[in-house]
């Protein structure tokens, strides 16, 4: 079974290439300098390369006939768009001629390859090229004329070859000098590079310091908020403060200290002991050394020479790290807490001497309560009971003392007729003094006695109370058999 011929996919791609390698004229591509970028078709016949370094330029690799001419047919071709072309030029090949039109054009579209130049080479017949000859031969005056015109010719020809091997020499030296400046530009290019390097590491460095700067500018300002802060925070406290080094030398002080110890600015540095102070504390400086051996805070109570008093408290000064660097002194006036507790001593002196006399008085009292010969009974004044009776009193009624104290003296049945109920009570209250005489009581074993009953209203101990005086009231008869008695 025959195979089937495999289907061509681009038929058009293939057609354009066999145009081109077999049927389309011989061309070059090249960029303004000459060189060449393509090829296209056999250039062999019009095109050579050179002995010697490889050397792609079409000015070098033209062939006799066209190396003359071509050159100018460039640079015409370079000014515009428009094709140039060369004629029945006469090209020398292997042994042989050749006569070819050659058609020179700056490319202006596509915009990818605008610039570049198309040479394209197009054989002519040598039929065509004889007839031209017989004309240019015919056109002739005579055989000397043409020879002079040969040697004309060949001088400029011999001029031009001049020439143009001048322009190569100084193409080259310009290609030498272009080479040196390409290389005196890649090195001060390589230093640019290492320049922007060394700037980019400088920008990092800057940046760091800049970084560096703000942060140490904002330790600054917090140290500079915080001193201002611990600052008035020592003011606003109003208690004097001093601090000193480990060698007693001063460092700081409030406002506050200069109304006690005599200093100025200019004396931060000095030794505090050298500086004039009201305190009479002749042993400040051995206590603050004290301090700094110990590490035990001191705190005394010092008088000044105008009478003021302060607390003082020595106190080691700690660092961040917990180390000791000097003293911290803080005068407190207690001048007014130490006036009071002078005046609560007077006070508690005058109140002992009182209590002193009140015990006195009351002893004295309770002696005359105890040892009169009138009965004596304490009410409270605000509820009536009986707080106290005395004993002439309970010997007198022949009752039990349990029987009259916190009892109402209205609920005595002996007392009812003096005081029958609460209502008669409040009008004890109102009066505060009440008198009644030969008032009849009843002993305890059934006696009957007359008395005297007398009230009055007092405080005692900021208790107001009721005092009811009871007297015996003796008849004259009474009197005679207590004599006839006796006798």
């Amino acid at each position: 079974m025959k195979s089937v011929p495999e289907v061509v996919e681009n038929l058009h791609s293939l057609a354009d290439q066999i145009l081109l390698q077999r049927f389309a004229p011989a061309s070059v591509l090249v960029n303004g300098k000459g060189d060449i970028i393509y090829i296209t078709g056999r250039t062999g016949k019009y095109l050579e390369p050179v002995a010697g370094k490889a050397n792609w330029n079409i000015h070098a690799m033209a062939r006799e006939g066209l190396r003359h001419d071509l050159p100018g047919a460039f640079r015409k071709a370079m000014q515009h768009f428009d094709p140039v072309v060369l004629r029945n030029m006469k090209v020398g090949t292997n042994g042989g001629t050749q006569f070819v039109d050659v058609t020179v054009q700056r490319i202006e579209s596509p915009e990818s390859i605008r610039g570049l130049v198309m040479v394209v080479f197009t054989d002519v017949p040598a039929m065509i090229a004889h007839e031209t000859v017989s004309a240019k031969i015919r056109k002739g005056a005579s055989s000397g004329k043409i020879k002079e015109l040969e040697l004309k010719l060949h001088r400029s020809y011999e001029d031009m070859q001049s020439t143009r091997e001048e322009m190569q020499t100084s193409q080259e030296e310009l290609k030498s000098t272009n080479e040196e400046l390409q290389s005196t530009n890649e090195e001060l290019q390589s230093t640019n590079e290492e320049l922007t390097t060394s700037k980019e590491e400088m920008q990092s460095l800057n940046e760091e310091l800049q970084t560096i700067n703000i942060e140490l500018r904002s330790k600054v300002s917090d140290f500079v908020q915080a001193n201002d802060d611990m600052k008035n925070l020592l003011n606003s406290t109003e208690i004097a403060t001093l601090f000193l080094d480990r060698e007693l030398n001063i460092r700081r002080f409030t406002d506050q200290v200069v109304s006690i110890i005599k200093l100025r600015k200019p004396d931060i540095g000095r030794p505090f002991t050298d500086i004039v102070s009201d305190l009479q504390y002749p042993q400040i400086e051995h206590d603050a050394r004290q301090v700094i051996k110990t590490l035990i805070a001191v705190e005394k109570a010092i008088e000044t020479r105008d009478n003021r008093w302060f607390n003082i408290r020595i106190m080691p000064y700690r660092t961040v790290d917990d180390r000791i660097d000097g003293l911290v002194m803080t005068f407190s006036e207690i001048t007014t807490a130490k006036n009071l507790e002078l005046q609560l001593k007077e006070t508690f002196a005058a109140l002992e001497t009182k209590e002193k006399a009140l015990e006195i008085s009351e002893t004295r009292y309770r002696g005359l309560f105890e040892s009169t010969k009138d009965g004596i009974i304490i009410l409270n004044y605000e509820t009536g009971k009986i707080i106290d009776v005395n004993p002439f009193l309970i010997e007198l009624l022949g009752y039990t003392k349990a029987e009259f104290v916190e009892k109402a003296i209205w609920e005595i049945g002996f007392f009812k007729d003096i005081v029958a109920n609460r209502d008669k009570f409040n009008e004890l209250q109102r009066k505060e003094f009440v008198r009644y005489d030969n008032f009849p009581l009843e002993t305890a074993d059934g006696r009957k006695i007359n008395v005297e009953f007398i009230s009055n209203a007092y405080s005692e101990n900021k208790l107001k109370v009721i005092q009811c005086n009871i007297r015996e009231i003796i008849s004259q008869k009474g009197v005679k058999d207590a004599s006839g008695k006796k006798s």
